[in-house]
């Protein structure tokens, strides 16, 4: 423990000094110094935790079973000419009378996988992974309170709908559990059986989400929830070694995803017209950054990838940077709801300065929220434990 702290006293100067002379300081080295505190705090709180899977609490609206995760759209309200009725849309205001345990549960799950695998990425230390394994089996092995590989009835809407492909969304939460999994799989701890029935019960899903037509649906959604369903498909393609969805979410993410969502100054106009303006377009610029992250390597880089008329993920990091700097530069209309928790440590900001070298970018997500509070920003925020996914 003395080494390490004279290692971080020696190095913290150095850094300091590549970040105010404009000096590429290395990353996740950064990002260990700048979050070691807080991760080993959420470590303690993650190991006090047990299991708490969506056999925990069940909605009498569902149309699934014990073991079907069950979400409500969030924007659906009661008519108050029909109260009985269906319910109507209110773009971008929650309806906090609305079931979402099973999605607070998910976020909570991916909330201990992020932590206990930084962890043990910091120490070493095996407690971690111990303690990772038991939440692994109670949600993906154990048959009294497993999760079925599916979302058949996420965000259902009373009267209208028994489950949408907009619910797969949700699952976003299931990507840090994927990544912490695969940070501490070479743990002795975690023996093959339980990393294989973990992988059969993603590829079930992937299966699922690539065939059923919840799926194709949400594949084929024009906002963020397009680009939710390839960060999603290719974080569980690669943890299963699925080289055809992989090379399928890259080609989308060039294909579709650039062309059709980031305008040529880099701004997202399908976000731009939405209720939430400033945060569907942080969120998607996270989602598009995370695609990035998960899918570049030496053959197929998808930082340096531009369409033919010039389209980049660089310029979608470059033309909001300003204003997660100052969003009180922002020139579109506000938030109708959550504007005062955004923006927090965005990913698209880390990842970035990662793959530019852009110590500006570092600095300001360094200088913002790293865990923040708003239910609404959580479970809008892919990434929240960066240090499982810096290579």
């Amino acid at each position: 423990m003395k080494f390490k702290i004279r290692y971080i006293l020696f190095f913290l100067p150095l850094l300091l000094i590549s970040w105010q002379t404009g000096t590429p300081p290395d990353v996740k080295q950064v990002v260990t110094l700048t979050l070691k505190q807080d991760i080993l705090k959420e470590a303690a709180w993650a190991m006090q935790q047990k299991p708490v899977t969506v056999t925990a609490e069940t909605c009498p609206r569902s149309n699934g079973g014990k073991h079907d995760f069950y979400s409500e759209g969030d924007y659906w309200w009661p008519n108050p000419q029909d109260p009985d009725g269906p319910y109507i849309q209110k773009d971008g205001l929650t309806n906090p009378q609305n079931f979402v345990a099973h999605r607070l549960a998910m976020v909570r799950f991916s909330r201990i996988m992020g932590a206990l695998a930084s962890a043990y990425k910091i120490t070493g230390d095996s407690k971690y992974v111990k303690q990772a394994v038991w939440h692994l089996k109670a949600w993906f092995i154990n048959p009294e309170t497993l999760m079925n590989p599916n979302l058949q009835y996420a965000q259902a809407i009373k009267g209208v709908a028994t489950g949408r492909g907009i619910g797969i969304i949700d699952t976003i939460q299931l990507m840090e559990v994927v990544q912490g999994l695969e940070a501490m799989q070479n743990s002795p701890l975690i023996d093959k059986q339980t990393i294989e029935a973990v992988k059969s019960w993603f590829s079930q899903y992937l299966t699922w989400l690539t065939t059923h037509q919840y799926g194709k649906d949400e594949m084929n959604a024009k906002n963020n929830h397009g680009t939710c369903w390839v960060m999603q498909a290719a974080c569980f393609a690669k943890f299963t070694e699925n080289k055809e969805i992989l090379d399928f979410c890259r080609n989308r993410f060039k294909e579709v995803l650039l062309p059709s969502q980031i305008a040529a100054d880099g701004s997202f106009p399908l976000e731009l017209k939405r209720t939430k303006p400033y945060g569907y377009s942080i969120f998607n610029l996270d989602a598009m950054t995370t695609i990035c992250q998960l899918l570049s390597n030496k053959q197929d880089n998808l930082w340096t990838y531009e369409t033919p008329d010039g389209r980049s993920i660089k310029k979608g990091i470059a033309f909001l940077f300003p204003y997660l700097k100052d969003k009180n530069t922002w020139p579109y209309p506000h938030d109708v709801m959550h504007w005062e928790s955004w923006p927090v440590a965005q990913p698209s900001l880390v990842f970035g300065a990662a793959a530019y070298n852009n110590a500006d970018w570092l600095n300001t997500w360094k200088s913002l929220e790293h865990y923040p509070k708003d239910e609404e920003v959580i479970r809008n925020l892919p990434v929240r434990h960066p240090l499982i996914w810096l290579n």
